[in-house]
């Protein structure tokens, strides 16, 4: 049975727009009581900065308290320290109202099982079922109840700042950071601010409108001019949610989660800290592939999500894993992606080396890589494309073996990811306005 609601990212849409409503979201909440939170459970309920967060943190709250659960507000907070709290305080659930990093009209609702990790597939669909089914409401003496819990920002930027090395600090250190108006707005800050950083920030102002607006880790440009303009050491730019990270270095140039991923691996395989293998994606740049392998570092690749990535890491034994796009997860650190503690570990990888951050990523030569994402009417299959198959086939015929073709069907949204590598730019440039072309009249 395939899903119907959830993506890989849990349940995503356009505010106002099936499913993402107030009704269903107190639908969603009361088919996930039935099959995750006992009588008398706990949920967590954590969100971003989005206007429309306070509308379904109400429908969540209802529908939740109506089927028994016990539920605690924790407000605006990033992603993974939801997850973190929901471990912490034992609770059956936490649940995050966001789109990460989509605009503002767009918002989401995913979860987190109480031991932090994200949900299975097989558990997504056991509460589909439920959603067919008008929400409940229990007896009286039954209802849950809930309540604001207003330390959970503080808790959280301790855990963060428990995982930078006790033996270090970043006295003299200047860092630019960009919240993308979101949910690490004054977490990030902070938590920099407390281990002795000079922080400068950018994207730290949220009205409800302007998360992800011209800047975070989808839209760095200002990061990059920033950074050396006020001749810091290195930029950190979160999303909406705070579980995706893009770097910038001294120059302005940005450093994506694949060159995010080599420099933690390395750096754990020098101290002999690292574990297994290190897990990617089917979008991984071929060079972050051959830049492990030179290093003795075996390379896997996962679907694309990170909760994909998180269970080839489970499966294998590594600790280190993460996406192009900047989803990263440190196990040895935290039990999901988080992108402040992954910046934090990369400053400290800085701090002890005594290595700019251009001076880390060195070592890495990226492929080009050309994506071009095709928006169809609604979602399609490519692989169930007879044309679209033809077409990957003979632009992989061309790039023989110095080279990957991949096309994939967002989990989020009605867009085709045309993904083309190789060792020619050039080439890669045309071969993915080709078949972007071809994806764009087989959708039609």
């Amino acid at each position: 049975m395939s899903r119907q609601y959830f993506g890989t990212d849990g349940v995503r849409g356009e505010v106002g727009k099936d499913p993402m409503s107030a009704d269903f979201a107190l639908r969603l909440a009361s088919a996930a009581a039935q099959v995750l939170v006992p009588a008398g459970g706990t949920v967590l309920i954590g969100k971003d900065t989005r206007l429309s967060g306070y509308m379904f943190e109400a429908a969540l709250e209802a529908g939740f308290v109506a089927a028994g659960a016990d539920v605690l507000l924790l407000g605006p907070l990033p992603t993974p320290g939801i997850a973190y709290l929901t471990q912490r305080h034992q609770a059956d659930l936490g649940v995050v109202i966001s789109a990460s990093h989509n605009q503002f009209h767009d918002n989401g609702i995913k979860f987190f099982d109480g031991e932090g990790s994200k949900l299975s597939d097989e558990i997504e669909i056991e509460i589909e079922r439920y959603l067919d089914q008008p929400a409940i409401t229990l007896e009286s003496h039954k209802l849950g109840k809930a309540r604001r819990i207003d330390s959970a920002r503080d808790r959280y930027q301790k855990f963060s700042v428990s995982t930078f090395p006790d033996d270090m600090d970043l006295d003299g250190m200047k860092v630019v950071f960009d919240g993308a108006n979101g949910a690490g707005y004054k977490v990030g800050p902070r938590a920099l601010n407390q281990l002795g950083a000079d922080v400068i920030t950018i994207g730290c102002s949220p009205n409800g409108r302007n998360i992800n607006k011209d800047c975070g880790s989808t839209s760095p440009a200002l990061l990059q001019q920033t950074v050396p303009a006020v001749q810091a050491d290195v930029g950190i730019a979160l999303d909406g949610d705070g579980d995706r990270i893009v770097m910038v270095d001294e120059t302005g140039e940005t450093v994506d989660g694949d060159q995010l991923l080599f420099v933690l691996a390395t750096a754990r395989k020098r101290e002999g800290r690292l574990k297994g293998p290190v897990v990617g994606t089917i979008m991984s740049n071929l060079g972050l592939q051959k830049a492990l392998e030179n290093k003795g570092i075996e390379f896997r690749r996962a679907q694309v999500g990170d909760r994909y990535v998180l269970e080839a890491l489970r499966q294998s034994g590594g600790i280190i894993g993460g996406e192009t796009s900047g989803h990263m997860i440190c196990l040895d650190k935290t039990t999901t992606g988080d992108g402040l503690i992954t910046g934090l570990q990369v400053l400290a990888i800085m701090r002890r080396s005594g290595k700019l951050l251009s001076e880390l990523v060195a070592g890495m030569p990226k492929l080009p890589q050309t994506m071009l994402n095709v928006r169809t009417e609604a979602r399609i299959d490519p692989n169930n494309s007879d044309r679209i198959q033809e077409a990957v086939a003979a632009a992989q015929s061309e790039l023989a073996d110095a080279g990957r073709v991949v096309l994939r069907a967002s989990g989020t949204e009605p867009v085709i990811r045309v993904m083309v590598e190789g060792e020619n730019a050039v080439q890669v440039s045309d071969l993915a306005k080709q078949l972007a072309s071809v994806v764009e009249q087989a959708a039609r």
